[in-house]
Parts: C-alpha cells; sequence; structure tokens
C-alpha cells in the first residue's frame, strides 16, 4: 500500500476524472464535425473519434480502479488483485496507438500504396513498443525496467522517425495554407509522445525510494501519462480536425461556421 498525501490523492482523482470528460469531450466534437469535411477526409476523423473512445473507456476503468484501490489515501499498488490497474493503459495504448497513426496517415491524403506500406511498417512497430513496454512498468525491479524500456524505445524511436520523415515529404503536397498547421503537427507529436518515457523514468529516477518518495513518484508518473494521453489524443486529434477542415476548404468545400 501507497500512503499518499491528501492533496496526492485528490490531485490523481481529479486528474483521472479530467482525462476521462476530455476523451468524451472529444469523442462527441469529432462525430459531430463529420459533415464539416469532405468524405475522403471523414476516415481521419471516425479514427480520432475510436481514439477518444478507447481512452475515455479505459479512463473510467482506470478511475473506478483507483477508488477501489484506495482505503483512507493507500492506495494498493501491484499486480495482486484489489490493486490499481495498471493494465489498463497499455490495453488502451495497444488500440489506440495504431489507430492514432491509420488517422495521421488518413489526413495526408496519400496515395494508397503509399498509405499500404506506412500502415504495414508502424502498425506492427507500435504493437512491439507497447508489448516491450509493459513487463518493465509492472516490475519493481529497475533492471527490468530499464532493459524492456531500451527495447520499447526502438520502436518508439523508429515511429517517431518515419512520422516526422512523411509529414515533411508531404508539406509540397499541401494545399496554401496547411503547411504550416502539419508543419507544427511534427513538432505536436514529439512534443506529446516524448512525455510518455518521461513518464515511464520517473521511478528509475530515485534509487531505493522511501515510502514517501515512491508515493510522489507514483502520483507523478500516473498525471503524467494523463497529460501525456490528453495531449496525444485529444489536441493531436482536433489538429487532425483542423488539417481535414483546411484542406477540404482548398478542395472547394463551403467555409461555413
Amino acid at each position: 500500500m501507497l500512503q499518499l498525501s491528501n492533496g496526492q490523492w485528490s490531485s490523481l482523482y481529479n486528474v483521472f476524472s479530467f482525462g476521462l470528460i476530455s476523451m468524451l469531450a472529444c469523442t462527441v466534437y469529432t462525430l459531430v464535425c463529420q459533415s464539416r469535411v469532405l468524405p475522403k477526409y471523414r476516415a481521419a476523423l471516425v479514427m480520432s473519434s475510436m481514439v477518444t473512445f478507447i481512452a475515455g473507456y479505459h479512463y473510467f476503468r482506470i478511475f473506478n480502479s483507483f477508488n477501489d484501490a484506495s482505503k483512507a489515501n493507500a492506495v494498493a499498488v501491484g499486480t495482486q488483485q484489489g490493486s490499481f490497474n495498471e493494465a489498463y493503459r497499455y490495453v488502451d495504448w495497444i488500440l489506440t496507438v495504431p489507430l492514432l497513426l491509420v488517422e495521421v496517415i488518413a489526413v495526408l491524403g496519400l496515395a494508397k500504396e503509399a498509405s499500404k506500406s506506412l500502415i504495414g511498417r508502424l502498425v506492427p512497430a507500435s504493437a512491439a513498443m507497447i508489448i516491450l513496454g509493459y513487463p518493465g512498468e509492472i516490475s519493481s525491479h529497475n533492471g527490468t525496467k530499464v532493459v524492456f524500456g531500451i527495447l520499447s524505445t526502438i520502436p518508439f524511436l523508429y515511429i517517431l522517425y518515419v512520422l516526422f520523415v512523411e509529414l515533411t515529404k508531404s508539406l509540397d503536397r499541401q494545399p496554401e495554407g496547411v503547411a504550416a498547421t502539419v508543419s507544427r503537427l511534427r513538432l505536436l507529436l514529439i512534443a506529446t509522445w516524448g512525455v510518455y518515457p518521461i513518464s515511464y523514468l520517473i521511478p528509475i529516477l530515485v534509487k531505493n525510494p522511501s515510502m514517501n518518495q515512491m508515493a510522489y513518484l507514483f502520483t507523478d508518473r500516473q498525471i503524467g501519462y494523463t497529460i501525456a494521453d490528453v495531449l496525444a489524443k485529444c489536441v493531436f486529434g482536433l489538429t487532425i480536425f483542423k488539417i481535414a477542415r483546411m484542406k477540404s476548404v482548398a478542395e472547394g468545400m463551403a467555409d461555413s461556421h
């Protein structure tokens, strides 16, 4: 059991609630905005809605798991029954990360063969990244965390490299005014995804932590993961919608508000 302070416990309660409502709100918004983009870009918005809906469901489970594992600000952490279930995040990620990648590819409007090639490379890499990260996440030994952290970083860097290169290549093919947004999407991709490995490394940064330090590390990691999820799914999804909308207008769709 980790004994959290009142501030730590309430911070996690509130941040999980924030993550849940953010995902649900973005799901509704991207669904109702389907008609504001051309049909060929609607697949990207469907993917975005699926990402935030799946994440919203898992935040509901995370929120309940945190409540069920808590007793007087003490939280049961581990893999035993009744403990806070970290696996919900990894089940979420193994479903949503591939969809996020497909979402990006869909909005770029690449040729069919190019899109298939990218999906064929990136989706398996994303699965490998999540699967390799989980053993390190649940391990209590820093050595194991480091080994699996390094292994999962390999496909992580490959994904970022391929996406950054493809987004850069697509700049010349974008309509006027869209290229700047796509360029910012590259930076958003790196900034949001970069939070995940930092949060993963938080427990490793302190050697032989005291119980008080472990409470801080647990709190900081969960807040870090939640902020990263909101940025990578909600903010990223809204940026995808902005690009789809701008491209639709540039290709002749009426710019109604």
